[in-house]
């Protein structure tokens, strides 16, 4: 998905589902930063180097493509673009380990590892929720495709557009181009893809790189071959799979909000959405490259409040000058934190299932640090939370003995004093009689 989506589209759901306009936009923001936090960026502002979550060109071009290098690529783009959605599934054919440990990790919607994304942020920041956004939205746009590079998995052939002329359904050829500066000609169906190349590990191979923009545009309606279903077609409907994210996300700020107890998957809010539909689906049916003007006036009519442009170095400023023991309180520290504990959720998820392609995850807790780096942050911040959560309780405890103290001598004076009022009264009739 692009700014589109994932900035206004996203704030407006955010405002659909009882957020203020300010809250929203913090939302929107953390949801669009996801496509912005490269090492490159945190480099820049001094950030924890494991806060990536995405990695820019220059950084892509550059990545290694070892055991390690897989690994690390894997961390960032399972985690937070391609949600793994097989973790425990078998192919109904025989395969090797190492292709099923890769099939394992193809994306797609209503996963276990979803419904734990969106728990993750329920108490946690306005930040963290849109960041868990970014995630669920990228479940629709990019399933069928892995956060790792392989060619067995995500290479892909034999493209048709799906258009419809005097009502009917039509099947274009789409052509591609592999020259990152031509824009993306909808006219003539012609796009822009990754360069065909058979090395597995290619950064080629990345995710649906083969596919280039198209899971990105709303309107495409379109079939493909995927390597991993042996090239038979599956065909991908991108205006109902938005709109389904577009429901999804506002039931799950919902949950978030405690509108709803639990958070269950395979569920939407078309109810509360009904009356907005047609013109929900009249911006994500509309050929064009971009649809954030659009999203952006249907998102300032709803709240009557104007959104701002997104802009990535607004919270730069703050981040630089706060001082060590503050910086998770600014707005990129509170951001660093949610994406440390969701790749650190995901790492753990596929690691647990015997895959180590993102590489290990042990809990730092009980058997000192294995795998990812900064996570001894998160477990310090758990370890202090507990501490404030304790001390809480504790004067809790004190107050509540105090008051105790307090009725128990209050209790004692005036049953005292009924004893002194009885015996008195006793006196007084012995001296009558």
């Amino acid at each position: 998905m692009q700014e589109d989506f994932h900035y206004y589209a996203t704030y407006c759901a955010a405002y659909l589902a009882g957020h203020t306009h300010k809250e929203s936009l913090t939302i929107a923001y953390s949801a669009q930063f996801v496509d912005c936090c490269s090492r490159s960026f945190l480099d820049g502002v001094g950030g924890p180097a494991s806060a990536a979550t995405t990695q820019a060109q220059g950084e892509l071009a550059n990545a290694r493509t070892d055991l390690l290098g897989l690994q690390d690529i894997t961390r960032i783009w399972a985690s937070f673009h391609f949600l793994p959605a097989k973790l425990k599934e078998n192919y109904p054919k025989f395969r090797f380990k190492k292709w099923l440990r890769k099939y394992r990790l193809i994306c797609d919607t209503n996963s276990e590892l979803l419904c734990d994304t969106v728990i993750l942020a329920k108490g946690a920041s306005l930040q963290a929720r849109g960041l868990a956004m970014h995630v669920l939205a990228d479940t629709w746009a990019h399933r069928y495709f892995a956060g790792t590079p392989s060619f067995v998995i995500n290479n892909a052939a034999d493209f048709f557009e799906i258009c419809t002329e005097n009502g009917v359904p039509v099947e274009k050829t789409i052509t591609f181009n592999h020259n990152p500066i031509n824009a993306d000609d909808l006219d003539e169906h012609r796009y822009t893809r990754s360069i065909y190349v058979s090395d597995e590990n290619s950064i080629m191979n990345l995710g649906h790189g083969r596919a280039g923009h198209l899971p990105d545009y709303s309107f495409a309606r379109y079939k493909f071959m995927p390597a991993w279903g042996e090239y038979n077609y599956i065909y991908k409907d991108n205006p109902s799979d938005y709109y389904h994210a577009f429901c999804q996300m506002v039931y799950a700020m919902k949950y978030l909000r405690g509108v709803y107890v639990n958070f269950r998957t395979d569920f939407y809010d078309w109810d509360a959405l009904a009356v907005y539909k047609d013109e929900i689906m009249g911006i994500l049916e509309k050929r064009q490259l971009s649809a954030s003007a659009d999203w952006k006036a249907f998102g300032e009519k709803l709240s009557g409040q104007e959104i701002e442009d997104f802009n990535v170095s607004k919270y730069e400023t703050e981040y630089l000058e706060a001082d060590t023991e503050h910086k998770d309180d600014t707005f990129l520290g509170k951001f660093f934190l949610a994406a440390l504990a969701q790749k650190s959720l995901v790492t753990n998820k596929i690691y647990r299932t015997g895959n180590l392609l993102a590489g290990y995850s042990v809990d730092f807790e009980k058997y000192g640090f294995r795998g990812i780096a900064d996570f001894q942050r998160l477990a310090r911040i758990k370890r202090k939370e507990i501490e404030q959560a304790s001390s809480i309780n504790l004067d809790s405890i004190y107050s509540l003995a105090d008051e105790r103290e307090q009725e128990i001598e209050k209790h004692a004076a005036k049953n005292l004093d009924a004893v002194n009022d009885f015996i008195n009264s006793v006196k007084e009739q012995e001296d009558e009689s």
